[in-house]
């Protein structure tokens, strides 16, 4: 069946009352009933949670073949805990057919990826999926296909029972003995923890990890003891140099500041750049350039941000202390200003990725943003992005919360430069649709900007500040005049992947590539 992108869904996957995306907002007034995590009866006063190792954890939280184990990756490139978890698992246990739902998995993986070979590893969701791991599934080594999702779909699918989580590991940087836990305080400080607490909530067993132990009480807790089962205290969770850099620099690229100041440009033009506005944007390069821009065109007007969310960096924090934005609410920390700042800088706030983005509550954060600022690997010419796959068709990206920034704001901005070494960024047609057109607004590349034709307020407020722009088939066609049309990539049939859109319908499937090389 062909979905509202244009992608063709295999009929085998449309089961159980599975449904093909509709357009933006499909889903949108319908009940879902939630799910009930089984829970244990604690009644007698319990001194410790503490066990001598990750195999007894599991023993203690009946760990058996089939289940289902979920992660969180805050700890990013730097994380042991996944790695750790699945070796105590496979080889002292020797447990099969398990799935990992990670929230993102990485490079830091690679050792995984020798478990779905082997085949003890037989499912994979995620929000991401880079490295080895990524490989070996496009490689169609994993024995079902992999269930990619937003950042907002994770937590909705998870509250639905569409992912039932026996045993969540929280990968915890300071936890007291009963297994409340923070992002700070530690060797290992990660800041906030928002991925976790969907999963701790929902998760019939909790284990925390830690490699710091404080005292009781642990507060104010990310994840609290209420809902967990043991705590592990091992030497290290993870390496704090690829958990967070010193300090995530603002680009000094002359083609980035300037795709940063015709962002900025276009969100000064519009009616939602206004006292209290709201705003998200990426890490590195325009991205992190922009608030630079806006901060001029902020105090041009004499106006404040309200508020802004999202995975959050220095350059945010700094307006936070200037006071040019009230409040910054988070589910992730990217760089050490931000680690330090949560929970220390007034204003600061954690929340959870549920809260965050995800589009089956009441009351997502990302519905009520103005303007989002998001990167791309490709955009095509229906404003179509994809994030996840390559030029290769191999997986390495992350959806992460782009398509549901890009859906819940008024105005999604994409930038993104119009070529990347000899291949084209604005394309005929994207490899895997991770965001759909229908929630990209404006793409800003080096070369022009292109506003969407369902916009056409947007349009009238660009030529209104008399900023220039041109039709997307016309970046496309500069882009080819540089590198030439792309081949298209070679795909077997076997599904190795199914995307999600955030709604819990299917947006795209990905395939296995041919020739598959990723040997050794």
């Amino acid at each position: 069946m062909k979905n509202a992108v244009g992608r063709e869904i295999p009929d085998e996957l449309l089961v159980g009352g599975r449904e093909v995306y509709q357009g933006k907002n499909y889903m949108d007034g319908k009940y879902i009933k939630k799910a009930s995590p089984c829970t244990k009866r604690c009644e007698k006063p319990q001194e410790s949670k503490i066990v001598d190792s990750i195999a007894q954890a599991l023993r203690d939280c009946g760990a058996k073949d089939g289940m289902t184990f979920s992660f969180h990756h805050h700890l990013r490139n730097g994380d042991y805990v996944a790695n750790m978890v699945m070796k105590a698992a496979v080889e002292e246990l020797g447990l099969k057919d398990l799935t990992i739902a990670a929230t993102s998995l990485g490079s830091a993986h690679d050792p995984i990826a020798q478990y779905i070979e082997d085949g003890k590893v037989i499912g994979i969701q995620t929000s991401g999926i880079r490295g080895r791991v990524g490989e070996v599934v496009s490689g169609g080594k994993l024995k079902t296909p992999a269930i990619i999702r937003s950042h907002g779909g994770r937590p909705r699918a998870i509250e639905a029972g569409e992912v039932h989580i026996d045993i969540a590991f929280v990968a915890a940087p300071t936890s007291d003995c009963v297994g409340n836990c923070r992002g700070i305080g530690g060797k290992s400080n990660c800041g906030s923890m928002g991925y976790a607490m969907t999963d701790a909530k929902y998760a019939d067993h909790v284990v925390v990890v830690t490699d710091c132990l404080v005292d009781f009480p642990n507060m104010p807790a990310s994840v609290e003891a209420i809902d967990v089962d043991a705590v592990v205290i091992v030497d290290s969770i993870g390496d704090p140099k690829k958990i967070a850099s010193a300090a995530a620099r603002i680009s000094q690229n002359p083609r980035d500041l300037m795709m940063a100041e015709n962002v900025a440009k276009v969100i000064a033009s519009t009616p939602y750049f206004k006292e209290g506005f709201s705003f998200q944007t990426g890490v590195g390069g325009p991205s992190l350039a922009a608030n630079l821009f806006l901060e001029k065109y902020m105090d041009e007007r004499g106006i404040k941000m309200g508020w802004a969310i999202g995975g959050i960096c220095g350059p945010m924090v700094e307006l936070l202390k200037k006071g040019k934005v009230q409040k910054v609410i988070d589910v992730q920390d990217f760089d050490l200003d931000a680690v330090n700042s949560i929970n220390n800088t007034p204003g600061h706030y954690e929340m959870s990725a549920s809260q965050y983005a995800n589009p089956a509550n009441k009351g997502a954060f990302v519905n009520k943003l103005d303007f989002v600022v998001l990167a791309a690997l490709e955009v095509d010419t229906d404003f179509n992005v994809n994030v996840l796959t390559g030029s290769d068709g191999v997986l390495r990206g992350a959806p992460g919360g782009h398509p549901d920034t890009a859906a819940g704001s008024k105005c999604c901005i994409i930038v993104t430069p119009l070529v990347r070494g000899r291949m084209a960024t604005v394309c005929e047609h994207v490899v895997t649709v991770t965001t759909p057109g229908d929630c990209v607004d404006v793409l800003v590349t080096d070369y022009g900007i292109a506003v969407n034709p369902l916009r056409p307020d947007l349009i009238e407020c660009l030529d209104k500040a008399g900023i220039a722009h041109v039709s997307i088939e016309a970046l496309k066609e500069k882009a080819y005049s540089i590198v030439g049309r792309p081949d298209p990539v070679q795909f077997k049939d076997k599904v190795v992947a199914v995307l999600e859109a955030r709604d819990g319908t299917i947006l795209d499937v990905v395939r296995e590539i041919k020739p598959y090389t990723f040997e050794g």
